[in-house]
């Protein structure tokens, strides 16, 4: 049988790393399983639910490399067919209307708060007769949809991550409601554990792989689908990702949607490669650095953990330099030179812009750094205290003072690394300072200080975009 697998996320805010671990983990096993994965959007909740939302999402799972197979389903368009499956539900007494008032349910919640007990509905409309019904629908009560729920009942089922399962009926928080309130004989619009049940059954979703909050409502939906005689799926129910507090990660640990780890200049086939190891870890690990097509031929629902997995940062960013790394030049120079152009920064050719992007490759971290390690390169750096000290040294403008009569008289207008390694050797050998006195001075005239990029390479940029010269020379400006 084909195994079919679904995100079903909630167009409410933008995507979220939480959504997207979960629709990777997905992705890999349907991959694996050469199965399908499938999008359901699951905007029901009219008031929260917005359409620029479910672009984001949609371009998120792009973004990430993680493209469905068939077309997403729209669950609000499904409204009038879950309305049918309640209407049988109500027709096969397994549920029925309840017309408890907002204000009588706060009534009870305060009781229960008084005696120590936990929120619960007393189940206090279960059995009206017909005469009741229609007296209350006289009264212009409203009433929702109940699904009743034996107390007394196990729920037992067998999660692919956490092994056997038991929930208890009356642990479930009275007879579920199926529907938002409706007049008369009207039925409500359908609330969630409802829908997801009709709507996995309509997409033949054969596993459920979700987070672990959603296990209470596994045990509801367990009950449902025997009602309506469907077929159970295998449900795995997954960790949440947790800070450095061994909290859930939330809004308050500042980046947490896939917009914000992209804007901040990951690359997404780091960000997923990363997410995949969140809380889920290969029996035999040899490398961390796989493409998710090589991650999903060792994935398996069963590897992943059952306690919760905190975000590393330092990993990520390790992961992310890696990628950067392995990136052919030429395509890291097409993403980082859009930074380039939004500081308005103008190269002398494309062929320079390749080598300045191979000179950075190997010392970023994330896509932005292009933009401080890049501007050097752009802008005249200040001297900075350090350099200006060093310059205090004989020897040190002794050196720059021949490196400028030496580009001068030779009139080299553009030098490459040999032509630079070649005059420093010069310029050591024959006045007698050290070779790497000559290399600071020249660090310190092109960067503004003592530490910086490969300076031989460096060189060779600055001469091409005709600031070497620029640059030496103020050294001598100095008080």
């Amino acid at each position: 049988m084909e195994k079919r697998l679904r995100l079903a996320p909630s167009p409410t805010g933008l995507f979220h790393i939480g959504t997207a671990r979960t629709a990777l983990f997905n992705w890999l096993y349907a991959k694996k399983t050469n199965g399908k994965f499938l999008i359901r959007i699951e905007d029901t909740d009219f008031l929260r639910s917005k359409s620029e939302y479910t672009k984001n999402i949609l371009e998120g799972l792009k973004w990430l490399g993680l493209e469905w197979d068939e077309e997403p389903v729209q669950q609000s368009n499904r409204i009038s067919i879950h309305k049918n499956y309640i209407k049988k539900l109500l027709e096969s007494g397994v549920a029925y209307r309840c017309f408890t008032s907002e204000e009588e349910i706060i009534e009870l919640r305060e009781e229960q708060k008084e005696k120590g007990l936990p929120p619960k509905h007393d189940n206090r409309h279960r059995n009206l007769s017909k005469k009741e019904i229609e007296a209350f629908i006289s009264q212009g009560r409203t009433s929702v949809i109940r699904f009743k729920i034996d107390e007394k009942i196990e729920i037992i089922w067998e999660d692919k991550i956490r092994g056997e399962m038991k929930w208890q009926g009356k642990d479930l928080g009275g007879d579920l409601v199926l529907s938002r309130r409706a007049c008369g004989y009207e039925i409500g619009d359908p609330l969630y554990n409802l829908a997801v049940v009709v709507d996995d059954n309509f997409m033949n979703i054969t596993h459920v792989v979700r987070g672990e909050d959603h296990i209470s409502n596994t045990a509801k939906q367990i009950l449902i689908y025997r009602a309506l005689d469907f077929k159970l799926p295998i449900f795995s129910h997954t960790p949440l990702i947790l800070n450095n507090e061994g909290k859930k990660l939330s809004k308050r640990d500042c980046v947490t949607s896939i917009d914000e780890f992209r804007d901040m200049g990951y690359l997404p086939d780091a960000l997923a490669n990363y997410m995949s190891f969140l809380g889920w870890s290969p029996k035999n690990p040899e490398n961390e650095i796989l493409s998710l097509i090589d991650i999903s031929k060792i994935f398996d629902l069963s590897d992943i953990n059952k306690s919760g997995a905190k975000f590393n940062w330092e990993k990520l960013n390790w992961i992310n330099a890696q990628y950067i790394k392995k990136m052919e030049s030429s395509k890291l120079c097409e993403i980082i030179k859009k930074y380039w152009d939004k500081m308005g920064w103008e190269s002398p050719s494309s062929d320079w812009d390749l080598k300045l992007t191979t000179l950075l490759k190997d010392s970023m971290v994330l896509l932005k750094d292009a933009i401080d390690q890049s501007k050097p390169f752009f802008t005249l750096p200040q001297i900075q205290k350090e350099g200006q000290e060093f310059l205090k040294n004989q020897e040190c403008k002794e050196s720059l003072k021949y490196i400028l009569e030496h580009l001068r008289q030779e009139n080299i207008v553009k030098l490459d690394k040999d032509n630079g390694k070649a005059i420093i050797n010069k310029i050591s050998k024959e006045h007698s300072i050290k070779k790497g006195i000559v290399m600071k001075a020249l660090r310190v005239a092109f960067f503004g200080c003592l530490s910086g990029p490969d300076l031989l390479q460096s060189w060779e940029l600055f001469s091409e975009n005709k600031s070497d010269l620029l640059r030496i020379e103020r050294c001598f400006k100095l008080p």
